[in-house]
């Protein structure tokens, strides 16, 4: 099968939507846009260039994180699996979107601030391994930021320019 792996960087155009399937699976899905802008050197301007949408779906553990973390116009960074979806709509008209299965959602760092907090051995149902560093190499903002020691499994507070949000919000990445 072809598998075409993306990175968008963009911005959630719709609430996030989360539906229980036949199967017992969870998926949530959302819209986002990435703008294309270029630099018009006549003018001195950066200009619009055009708008990608895509529809993004997540799937297992990346369900609960994004439901929790991911808000409409909010900057983020996807990554996954590019597909196009045709279907027929009901006044017969063919259409196509593109949709990507995300493997990873998160911050976009450059338009908004995050904090990181690992999740409790208690949530994740994992043995907690601890974080390999010596006490004396954590900053006090470090050490005040950390909620849980289980590694690999992380929220963050994102602060969105649109939003304005400190809020905390698991996110896994």
């Amino acid at each position: 099968m072809y598998e075409a792996m993306a990175t968008v960087i963009g911005t959630v155009v719709t609430h996030p939507a989360k539906r229980d399937l036949n199967t017992g699976e969870q998926v949530l899905t959302f819209r986002m846009a990435s703008n294309s802008r270029r630099f018009d050197q006549a003018t001195g301007t950066w200009v619009d260039n055009g708008t990608l949408f895509l529809t993004v779906s997540c799937w297992r553990r990346l369900v609960a994180g994004v439901e929790e973390s991911i808000r409409r116009g909010d900057p983020v960074v996807v990554y996954g699996q590019l597909r196009s979806h045709e279907y027929r709509t009901r006044d017969g008209v063919e259409r196509r979107d593109l949709e990507m299965r995300a493997s990873a959602v998160g911050p976009d760092l450059g338009r908004c601030t995050a904090r990181i907090a690992r999740r409790s051995t208690a949530e994740t149902g994992t043995e907690s391994q601890g974080v390999i560093r010596g006490a004396e190499d954590r900053s006090s903002a470090e050490s005040e930021s950390r909620l849980g020691s289980g590694v690999g499994e992380t929220a963050v507070a994102v602060v969105s320019p649109s939003t304005q949000r400190p809020e905390r919000e698991p996110l896994e990445v």
